[in-house]
């Protein structure tokens, strides 16, 4: 419990109704949850304003309301608060209400297109393996420590944010790797929380359904640079043609890292295969079990945050090539007749042709690569054709099929992912909307020595099909197939 006062004393107001003080138990922006005790905060959300649940809100007894615009209805003894962002007031509130947990934390942020989950996983994995305690919030899983929760969202919202982050500092955590969104970016899930450094991988097309331009994604993505403190350092992708563009009008202290151009943090592929590449940081060789350019550097950027943090050049290289790939991230499955299949969570252009452009450099020529991609319904559609044309230009062979149709017809997507192929090019492509049925064929029809990546889901263990998710495992199926061989 916490008093109004209190909760309020960091946060800007417009304006205030009544200046009743009351102890408060919980912070809340879903109207379902408010309650005599709770403070109800009115968002605006692109399908829904909470701002018209305000009666409800009060005829339930919520004597607290945080909105934009005041609400005709008034009734005794509740507080009003008129704020500027109800959106930012949430997160400020939130901070305020758990102890500011982040500054009680070494907190890092990762934000960028591809490669966030991976970064931020082998922080924490990095950080743990030297012998300190840390935590995780990731597209695949948060963690405290050694446990384990459920994770929703890429980046959580401001309540839940500071509520895990609080129960980490309780549980002896000196450090938190996070993943940052766009949207979360957009929806200042992050206000009211202090960095002590961020990280940008890189960006490219996605998420133009939610931010319309790419110019809008840019600055979704800036911005979490524009809020990092003069204490907080930065560290950005020199060879991103956006990388230094992160860095414009921010406050923090400015680092780069690259494997094609100067950098305070520098690196280099000297060898690759299926099982690992050897790479020079900082003029150190270092054997690690990654492959690809795309995977290295995910790997300086780790290296360089290790060392902004404060750890030793030399410790961390050794911890580098200690660490294992994430789950679902360029995943190998050998068959006992010789096959190998990948499976990767590529679910962008871009990200679909590093990967593909990675197994073209170490497989040999005769091998044959067979793609299984799709593309998820109720996303950005544009990128669909382009998904499909990555997938022909590097492939032997293609398979189309569904990936998580959400409420769209899968027929349909895949239909948009064929007007990228070229009518010359049809010939290696086959339709197979059932995405079991598509990797079967896909593992079938490889011969000894070939490779077969099964892009667009990675970790995910369900499809989502008109609104359910039903169980569903890309590696499950290849192991399947694998084991009748």
């Amino acid at each position: 419990m916490m008093l109004l006062s209190d909760i309020l004393k960091d946060i800007k107001l417009k304006d205030r109704v009544t200046h009743d003080d009351y102890e408060i138990k919980d912070i809340v922006f879903d109207s379902r949850k408010a309650s005599v005790d709770t403070i109800f905060v009115a968002t605006r959300g692109t399908v829904v304003d909470a701002h018209r649940f305000i009666p409800q809100v009060i005829e339930a007894g919520c004597r607290v309301i945080v909105c934009e615009e005041m609400p005709e209805c008034e009734a005794d003894g509740v507080v009003l608060v008129q704020v500027e962002s109800s959106l930012e007031a949430l997160g400020q509130m939130a901070a305020s209400f758990y102890g500011h947990p982040s500054k009680q934390l070494k907190l890092v942020g990762v934000t960028g297109t591809n490669g966030k989950t991976t970064t931020a996983t082998l922080l924490y994995n990095l950080v743990m393996n030297l012998g300190y305690k840390a935590g995780l919030f990731s597209t695949v899983a948060n963690y405290i420590g050694k446990t384990k929760l459920d994770a929703t969202h890429t980046t959580p919202d401001a309540v839940t944010l500071n509520k895990v982050m609080a129960e980490m500092v309780e549980a002896g955590c000196e450090y938190c790797f996070m993943e940052v969104s766009s949207h979360a970016l957009v929806q200042q899930r992050t206000a009211g929380l202090v960095f002590e450094g961020g990280l940008f991988t890189n960006i490219t097309h996605d998420h133009l359904d939610y931010h319309k331009t790419f110019k809008a994604y840019i600055n979704a993505k800036k911005s979490f640079f524009d809020g990092l403190g003069k204490s907080s350092f930065a560290l950005t992708n020199a060879d991103d043609k956006n990388g230094m563009v992160m860095l414009q009008n921010c406050k923090a202290k400015q680092f780069t890292y690259s494997l094609r151009s100067m950098g305070t943090f520098k690196g280099r592929i000297i060898e690759s295969m299926f099982e690992g590449m050897q790479l020079e940081v900082d003029g150190q060789e270092v054997w690690t079990q990654f492959v690809g350019d795309f995977n290295a550097q995910n790997l300086l950027t780790v290296y360089g945050a290790a060392c902004l943090l404060g750890f030793e050049k030399a410790e961390v290289q050794v911890a580098i090539s200690q660490l294992k790939p994430v789950d679902g991230r360029f995943e190998i499955i050998r068959s006992k007749s010789g096959k190998t299949a990948i499976v990767d969570y590529a679910h962008t252009p871009d990200a679909l042709k590093n990967v593909i452009e990675t197994i073209n450099l170490v497989r040999q020529s005769k091998e044959q690569l067979i793609t299984v991609v799709g593309a998820g319904g109720d996303r950005d559609p544009l990128k669909r054709p382009e998904m499909a044309k990555q997938a022909v230009t590097g492939s032997s062979k293609v398979i189309l099929t569904s990936d998580n149709p959400r409420s769209e017809d899968p027929e349909e997507i895949i239909k948009q992912m064929m007007e990228g192929v070229a009518f010359k090019e049809r010939i290696k492509v086959l339709s197979i909307v059932n995405r079991r049925e598509a990797i079967r064929t896909a593992c079938m029809v490889a011969a000894q020595g070939d490779v077969i990546l099964i892009a667009g889901k990675g970790h995910e263990t369900y499809q989502e099909v008109r609104g359910e998710r039903h169980h569903f495992d890309d590696k499950e199926i290849v192991n399947e197939v694998f084991n009748e061989e």
